[in-house]
């Protein structure tokens, strides 16, 4: 069956490397912070000017002072740290995280990212610091649907949407595949309740086959 987000966030999660320094994106790709094990030694870093941030905060470990970047309380690891919001922007503009998960409206054939306007009559447009994450990360892991609610697929061979950033996708996590964004095309890692043949009838990017 298609992974759902509470899985495809597991899924992400067992793809960061211990002492990484990593940016979770708000909405979905926050719950990779409660996939990650403490010993792995991940420190994660929220835009709004913290390092060290643990896992959704529940009950009694609430505290409205204490959030991530989209708001949700969160918990505090031992050594965290706080900042200004300029420093932490600093810190994604120069490369320093290794790695960010970000969500997305489109992502194209050769990396580029659409997530912050559709261009629908009366959406709100949310950068938010994506942009900074796109060109600053080391590597830009995308967490998104394949497809959107009205079945067009979201992994296309140019985006519609305006752009985030310019060929900076590396990975791009679904519901129904994990894809790599490779210089010789898009590559299939692993499919979850699909095939590729299936796969390739749905969508109009060429994809190469390296299943596990």
């Amino acid at each position: 069956m298609p992974l759902n987000p509470d899985q495809l966030a597991a899924r992400v999660a067992r793809d960061i490397e211990p002492g990484s320094f990593v940016n979770l994106g708000i909405g979905q790709p926050t719950k990779v912070a409660d996939h990650l094990p403490a010993e792995l030694g991940v420190v994660l870093h929220t835009e709004n000017g913290m390092l060290g941030m643990g896992p959704a905060a529940v009950g009694d470990e609430i505290d409205p002072d204490l959030t991530n970047a989209g708001k949700v309380p969160v918990t505090e690891l031992p050594g965290a740290a706080y900042f200004h919001h300029a420093d932490s922007f600093a810190m994604m503009r120069g490369g320093h995280l290794d790695v960010c998960v970000m969500g997305a409206f489109q992502v194209s054939a050769s990396g580029d990212l659409a997530n912050w306007d559709t261009g629908k009559p009366g959406a709100i447009p949310a950068v938010g610091g994506a942009m900074d994450l796109a060109i600053g990360a080391k590597q830009v892991y995308v967490m998104m649907t394949l497809f959107a609610k009205n079945g067009s697929p979201k992994l296309v061979p140019s985006c519609t949407y305006p752009l985030t950033g310019v060929g900076c996708v590396s990975r791009v996590y679904t519901d129904h595949a994990v894809f790599d964004i490779t210089p010789d095309g898009v590559r299939v890692l692993e499919t979850f309740g699909t095939s590729v043949e299936e796969l390739r009838a749905r969508l109009e990017v060429p994809i190469l086959v390296d299943v596990r």
